[in-house]
Order: C-alpha cells, then structure tokens, then sequence
C-alpha cells in the first residue's frame, strides 16, 4: 500500500521514517489533499501531528525548488492566534529542517537552504527591514501582524506566498478578530501573483463546514457566493484522556479548619482554598512538570503565590496575558525543560504551545467551554500517542455541577458550535481605512473583494455604502462633525483615497482586541515586566508592592502611563493585582446538557446517584456525595429541579425584608440576559415597577421593594412575539451597549488612540465614546449604532434560542415550577451571592454616572449667585479672542494648507467667498486650481460667489432655497433633518 509518505523528497522521506514509527490519520490523509494542491482543513485532537501534517509538504518543496530571487523568495505564511504560539512552531520546526538537512547530506541529495522568521509585535525594528531586505522563505505571524505587513511597503515581501497555514483556526473563526483576519487574507489574495493554498489546523471546530466555510472564503457568480473548496480532514479522535473531578472535602457546606484550630490566629473560615491547595501543591510533586489552568489573572496569581508559600520554595509561577512576553518565554522553557514543576496559567497556554514535558493539568474551576477543556487537558501528554491527564477541582456546588457535565461532553467529544460574526461594521471600517491609505481603490472592486470573505459574504450595499459615508465625513448631523473624515470618497469616478494620516491611524490602531486602558508595569531601565488594571493602579501608591508573575515589585513611581517597579526586599508584604475582564457567557448547548444531567440525576435516589456520579461522570467519591447532596437539598427546598424541561420561579424575602423572585434556568446568560430585560421593560411598562435585576449562566434575580403580597411570575413569560422589541427598546440604555458602543467606535478609528504606546485612560475613552453615543444613538442607521446593535443582539444575547424557549413555555413543552421558601435555597443561593457581589462594587458606578448626566447648569442662576452680570466676565478677553480666530480658522494653526483644509474647512464654516477662504488658507499658490480641482471631484459646489461643501447641498436648497447647479451627486440631495 503507498503511503503518502513516498510522495516526498528522498531527504525528507529518510528522515520521517528515521524519525517516527509511521504517520498518523491527520497526516496521512492531511498530506493526500495537500498535495493535490486543495484547501485543507485538519481536524484531529492534540499532540496528533497536525502541525507537522501541514507544514512537511512546504518544506519538501522549498528543498528541493531552486532558491528564488530574494523578491519572490517568501513562500510559506503562517498565522497563529498567539505569539507564543508562533515563537513555539518556529522553534519546533528547526529540527526537522535540520533533520532534513542532514538526511539529504547523508544522501548526497543537493537541498535549497531554508530561511524562517517571526514577524509579531514583539520583533525589534532592525529585524523588520532586515526581513524586509531578505524576506525568510517562511514567515510566521499573527493576524495583527499580517494586517500590519499589508498595510506597508513590506507588503511586497507577501507577493511569492504559495501556501497559508492557519493554525487553531477555532480560536478566531467566531470572533471580529476572525472576520479582521478574513479581510487579511482576501486582501493578500488581491496581491499574490497566484491563489495560495490555505490550510487550516485546529482540534476542537464544529461545524466543520462552518468552519471550512471560513478558511477558504468564495466567489460570487450568477448563482450567489460559492465557497471556494474545502477537503476536511477530520481524523478520529482516538487520544486517550483520563480526567478526575476531585473534591478535597468530605462536605462543602460544612468545611472545617485546613490545620489544627489551636494553630489559627481566628476562627476557621468556610473557604474550600485552604483545603485545596496541599492537594493542588501534592499533586504537582508527584509529577515532573504540571500546568494549572485558572480562569482569570488574578486568581493564577493568587493560587501561585498561595502554592509558593505552602511549599515554602518556588514551585509555581504565574503565565497569563499581562506578563511580559520575556517573562513568559521564560517560563515556558522553564517549564519544558523540567526545571519548573508548575505553571499557573489561564488562556495564555491553552492553544498549541508544545509543552513534552507536562504530564499533568489541573483545572481549578470547570473551564469556560468543553473546546477550551480538552485544549488545556491536551497540553499534558502532547507526544503522539501519549494519554492526556488532568484534575478538575471545581471551588463549589455549583461549579461542581458545571464541571460534571463539562468533562462528560469533553470524553464524548462534543464541542460547542462556532457562530461566526455577520458583517461587523467596525472592523469593516478599519480594513477599509487600511486598504485605501496603501493605495487608491475602486469602489466596486472593494466591495467585491470584501464580499469575498466568508464573514461578509451577505454584506448588503446599504452598509457598505454607509460605512464609507461614516469613513468619508458625511454624518448625519453636523453634531458629528468633531470626528475627522478618514477617506476620500469621490462619487465621479466612484474611488476611495486616504486622508492624510489615515495609514498612521490604521497602523497605531490595528486589530480588534480592545484597549482596556491598562497601565505598562516597567523596570527603571524600560524593560516590560506587565500590565496592570487601572483601578488596581489608582488604588496604588509609591511603596507599595505588588505580585506580577509570581514575582514580588515595588512601586517607585506611578506616571500618566507607566509604573515603574524594581523587585522588592525578600519578606515585603504584597497586595495580589486584579484585572477586570467580560465572559461571553455560558453556551446554549452546554446549558441544555447541564438541564438534561440535573433531570436524569435528579430522578435517582441520593445514593445511587453516587454510584452513577463515580462509574459515568470521573468524580471522586467526595466529589460524587458532595454533587448528590447538592441536589437532593435543592429538591428538599424548592420540591423540584431546574432541567432543560423545567423552569423553576422561587420566591422569598430577603434580609431587609424585600421579596426576591428568582428564576432558576441552566441555559446560560446569553439566554437569560435579553430575557431579564424584557420582563423588566414590561414589569415597568404594565405595571409601573422598576426592579433591580440580574442575571448569570444560572439564572435571574428581580428584586422587589417590599409589599404584603408576594411578586407574580406572569410578567416574567414575555410573549415570544413580544421579546425582540422589548429588548430592543431597552438595549441603547443598557450598560452591555455603552461599552460595546466603546470598543467598536475604537476598531472603526472614530476615537482612536493619541499616539502609537501612549495609554488613553479609561476613563477618557469611556467619557468621549459617552459623547459620541449621545449624538449618534439619535441616528440609528449610523454604521457603529448597528454594529452596536448588531453585536450585542447576536453575539452576546441568543434572541433566538429565548424565542424557542418562551414559545415551548407557552405550548407546555417547558414546565414553571412556582415555589416560595423561608430563604433561597442552594440554588439560589449562588444567584444572591452574584447579585450582592454585583450591586456592592459595580452598581454605584452607573447610578453615580445618571446621576450626573441629569444635571445641567443654569447660567442665569449661577451669574445671580455668583453676583456678576455676565459670565462671559469671568473669561480672559484675550483668550476668547484667540478662541474666536481659532474657530473661524484665521489662526496660524487652524488655516488650510491643503485642498483636504479647504474642504473640512467649508464643511466646518459654511459657504465662503474666495477672498473669505484665501484668508483662511497658508501655503496654496493657486487657491483658484484647488478649487476648481475639487468642483470638478464633486467635492464642493459654487453656490452663487460662494463655495459650499457638497454635504450641505441639501441644506442650502431647503433651508435657503438656493439652486444647485448640475451634477450633484443623489446621495447629497436628500433632505437632511437638521
């Protein structure tokens, strides 16, 4: 039988086979449509070889093709979601290259050398142009950076590219940063002298033709967008993975001292930490290298700060996204050599990174998704072959129950479905700002190339068109008119040209990842040692010390941008940092198979269900008694059970004595948040009550001010065809909306950074994103309102699946249980926690921010307090004098030296006279040829003596009754509100 293994070089054929025992499925298969010259796409689990299954052909052909010219001799791009993750496959494909090489030497086989190198953030200017000089004959990167690359002039480096290579194609293919990526590559299709190959590496993706959907992009034709094709290989996922759920006390509702009471300086707290860590520490010593995974940053810091003090050594240290990437590098070759027992990491370490020598992981929490599980377990035994083992310690019930399901659909291998993001406007608007300030673009042509792409393979023209309008400075509203036009839309001959600085502000503002404020953590010298919360910076002084990457730093000094650190004295007391960061949210399908578990559990007896808990579900017996009696207490409370066919509506009075209604659901937040503002907008429309409410992955909570009767559930079963304009009526006022409303306005370059490594505090941003929503919310077809819209309504809530499950609640297929207890029962116990929590450190903020929204100064009142006839006394004549010029554009930094000045000029002033606008114009030897230059681009008009921006073409007929003369774009003639 041939194997696709003799389709290669003789070199490279010697070596595989000196080198492994035989391929696996994902390279066997893999290699059979790779080298058929098709789009691939690998599916298969981690530590099978797919890295090896994509990259083995290229290299085959770049030893044995003669070396090209420099100009043509960049042939393989990959693009890995993680830098780590780059730095790790360019280190891992040094031996095989050298392998190659030696088998070929062996041979007497002649072999073209092979070039590598990292274009990231990270690389160092002179290794740029290096690159640039000399490009590698494989290039690895990022999304960021290959957005970067084409938008330079060492794009040319990417003309030769034959084969792309995604790597955890999942990752991206269901975020913005995914459809940024996708414009990436259709915009490097535009430029290669021939259609690269695209192949696609993940091991968790469903569906996969959803997935291959992404990959590949289309065409349109007569017929519709055809997706260009795609072979899936999908290899059997036949990894062993032995997981445990554990548990480290006999009874969580009633946990003792960690140590012996008489040695505690105070009473025992309740706290599962204590008892968790010995076990976590004893774990670790018993294996060579161990990665525990944490769901947030702070908490990695913490158990590794808490694991070094219990061990009374350095056993563990902290990895996670706001560690300097020396910091981290560091780490993980600690770690892969065996010298570190155990790294403390959240997602930083989930995807790729080749870790031989972990043996084990432990996961303290349930993971976020059953993909992201068997990512963080498949980074133990990443060898082919090797058995992946991993501890679960779930930190209490109800994570507990989470977790039961999660590592059950882990072992069954049913991963979550990607949703991939339809056409989001904001990154729609940075590509397209990137593709102009390269060079000039048609209009038609751009649309196509966008349409290529598989997230924007339905993009409507009206959007499009919008969006270039919102690009190009024609706002609805002259209340826009702060925000500076990026392009040039010339509606003549239909071509986009940039703006001056738009390829400075394309470059410094790239990618989708938000910036959330944070402050660089630096040593006197400069070097980066992380990042830090702005809160958690405020809250700080000089003095104080800090843990960063499980290393201790005193504060020498807080800046408008940095602190500065230096390691602090050995025994400083230290303050652990926090970050603060948003959850997507538990999936629907996970949320159906927590109500199905809970139902099918829920009908055993209490011990029985131990016996099933321990034999089908990998919990321990602790783990097992400690899920069963959480259970039975629940069904003791309330005399049922929320499943996937039973709501349960709970009722009781809280300490003050208010009445709290909580509905008790599995299906998670992206379901219950639309769902909870809907019943609250019509609790508030119907019955004139405005309650606080809150939701989580497990349910809602409405508080009610008190009363003698106890709240009805009826409000809460909005009818199904009622829900979407419910919750549209409330989206705009939601806080989900303003931040989001934030962070797109800042992928669309409306508020962007000030300069390239200058941090714009929060703060700031949040305060101008809170200005520009005041205006633009008033115009609902401005493109960063609908991309708000859009976003929040498809990606955050599933407005769908609330529909369904509304409409089941109607037609009896989902049963209401309505109970009312002496005080929240187990299950709703944890929703009251999670609304405390909330309302003690998030609440006050908002209610603080209406409050001082509400208020408005009355002039007239103030000048009689104050007890001076005008205000405008209290101002400095000379400073308003310079103001007034200042507006009026007659000062020496405001005058127009350009025809782009003259235009926003015009735009900002109104219709001027020659003579009005030589007076405000610098530097324009013929005034008279710009002019007539940008009547001729149907820029602006000549209205009677007067020149006029074309956007106020409709004003000036309306409102003024001028006649326009001939050739005025339709667009500009509609009647404008204002």
């Amino acid at each position: 039988m041939v194997s696709a293994v003799d389709h290669f070089g003789p070199a490279t054929r010697a070596w595989f086979t000196n080198t492994f025992r035989e391929p696996t499925v994902a390279q066997e298969l893999g290699w059979e449509a790779i080298g058929r010259g098709e789009h691939t796409l690998i599916h298969a689990p981690t530590g099978s070889g797919k890295t090896l299954a994509a990259f083995l052909w290229s290299v085959d052909r770049l030893l044995s093709d003669p070396v090209p010219d420099d100009s043509d001799r960049c042939r393989v791009l990959y693009i890995s979601p993680m830098k780590a993750l780059a730095y790790d496959i360019e280190r891992n494909l040094r031996s095989p290259l050298a392998g190659i090489t030696n088998a070929a030497g062996r041979l007497g086989v002649e072999t073209a050398p092979i070039t590598t190198a990292l274009r990231t953030g990270d690389t160092p200017q002179e290794d740029r142009r290096r690159m640039a000089r000399k490009p590698p004959d494989i290039l690895l990167t990022t999304p960021e950076s290959l957005y970067l690359l084409l938008t330079s002039q060492a794009r040319s480096i990417l003309t030769s590219i034959e084969t792309v290579i995604v790597d955890e194609v999942h990752a991206m293919a269901g975020t913005k940063r995914g459809a940024h990526l996708a414009l990436s590559l259709e915009r490097l299709e535009e430029i290669v002298d021939n259609p690269p190959q695209r192949i696609g590496l993940s091991a968790t993706q469903r569906p996969l033709s959803e997935i291959a959907r992404f990959l590949g992009g289309g065409e349109h034709g007569d017929s519709g967008w055809v997706a260009r094709p795609v072979t899936v290989v999908d290899a059997p996922r036949d990894k062993p993975l032995i997981v445990q759920i554990s548990i480290p006390v006999a009874d969580m509702t009633d946990i003792g001292p960690a140590g012996p009471v008489d040695e505690l300086e105070r009473q025992p707290s309740r706290s599962i930490w204590p008892h968790m860590y010995p076990r976590i520490l004893e774990l670790i010593r018993q294996h060579r290298s161990t990665i525990v995974f944490s769901n947030s940053r702070g908490q990695a810091e913490r158990i590794a700060n808490q694991l070094n003090e219990l061990a009374e050594e350095p056993v563990a240290r902290a990895h996670h996204g706001s560690v300097s990437r020396s910091q981290r590098l560091e780490i993980e070759d600690a770690l892969k050599r065996g010298e570190l027992p155990a790294v403390v990491a959240t997602a930083t370490l989930e995807l790729g990174i080749d870790m031989e020598a972990v043996e084990l992981v432990i996961l303290v929490e349930a993971p976020p998704s059953v993909a992201s599980g068997l990512q963080r377990v498949g980074r133990a035994g990443h060898q082919v072959g090797a058995a992946s083992r991993a501890a679960v310690f779930p930190k209490h019930r109800g994570d507990l129950l989470e977790a039961a399901v999660v590592v059950n659909r882990m072992l069954d291998g049913s991963i979550e479905e990607t949703r991939i993001p339809v056409n989001p406007l904001d990154v729609l608007a940075q590509q397209i700002v990137a593709s102009v300030a390269v060079e000039d673009r048609n209009v038609e042509d751009l649309y196509a190339m966008i349409r290529r792409s598989a997230p924007y393979a339905e993009l409507p023209l009206g959007p499009f068109e919008a969006t270039l309008d919102m690009l190009a400075g024609r706002y609805p509203s002259d209340a826009f008119s702060e925000l500076r036009p990026r392009v040039v839309w010339n509606r003549v001959d239909g071509t986009l040209t940039a703006r001056p600085g738009a390829k400075m502000l394309a470059v410094t503002n790239a990618g989708t990842i938000p910036d959330r404020g944070l402050y660089r953590v630096v040593s006197p010298e400069g070097g980066r040692v992380g990042e830090l919360d702005e809160e958690m910076v405020y809250e700080s002084r000089s003095g104080d010390t800090i843990i960063l990457g499980s290393s201790a730093w005193q504060i020498t000094e807080i800046t408008q941008d940095r602190v500065v650190v230096v390691p602090a004295p050995p025994g400083s007391a230290a303050q652990l940092p926090f970050w603060h960061g948003d959850a997507m949210g538990r999936p629907l399908e996970l949320g159906r198979a927590i109500g199905t578990f809970v139902r099918e559990i829920g009908t055993l007896s209490q011990d029985r269900a131990v016996e099933v808990l321990e034999s089908d579900f990998h919990l321990d017996a602790y783990a097992a008694a400690n899920l069963a009696q959480y259970l039975a207490e629940e069904k003791e409370a309330t005399g049922t059970l929320p499943t996937d066919r039973t709501v349960v509506v709970e009722r009781f009075r809280d300490e003050i004595g208010d009445w709290r209604l909580v509905l008790l659901s599995p299906f998670g937040s992206r379901v219950h948040a639309p769902w909870a503002m809907a019943a609250s907008t019509r609790m508030r429309n119907d019955l004139g009550l405005d309650v606080d409410t809150m939701w989580t992955d497990d349910g809602i909570i409405f508080r009610f001010p008190d009363s003698d009767e106890p709240p009805d559930s009826a409000p809460l079963f909005v009818p199904p065809d009622e829900l979407e304009e419910l919750v549209l009526s409330e989206t705009a006022n939601s806080a989900l909306f303003t931040s989001r409303f934030r962070e797109s306005a800042g992928r669309a370059l409306l508020l962007p950074r000030r300069r390239p490594g200058q941090r714009t505090p929060l703060w700031l941003q949040r305060r101008r994103a809170v200005d520009l929503l005041e205006v633009a919310k008033e115009f609902p077809t401005f493109p960063i309102v609908l991309e708000t819209y859009r976003e929040v309504l498809q990606d955050y809530f599933d407005l769908d699946a609330v529909t369904g499950i509304l409409g089941d609640i109607a037609s009896r297929k989902i049963k209401v249980r309505d109970v009312e207890t002496d005080g929240p029962s187990p299950f709703a116990s944890s929703l009251m926690f999670d609304f405390i929590a909330s309302y003690m450190y998030e609440y006050d903020a908002p209610l603080a921010e209406r409050r001082a929204a509400a208020l408005t100064l009355d002039r007239n009142l103030l000048s009689e307090l104050m007890g001076e006839p005008e205000l405008r006394q209290l101002l400095d004549t000379d400073a308003i004098h310079e103001v007034e010029l200042a507006l009026q554009w007659l000062t020496e930094t405001r005058r127009a030296n350009s025809a782009e000045g003259i235009r926003d000029m015009l735009l900002d002033l109104g219709p001027l006279d020659v003579d009005e606008i030589r007076a405000r114009s610098s530097d324009l030897d013929d005034l008279d040829s710009v002019l007539d230059r940008l009547e001729s681009e149907a820029r602006i008009i000549k209205v009677s003596s007067r020149w006029a921006a074309i956007e106020d073409a409709a004003r000036l007929r309306d409102a003024l009754g001028y006649a326009l003369p001939q050739g005025v774009p339709q667009a500009f003639l509609e009647p404008i509100a204002d």
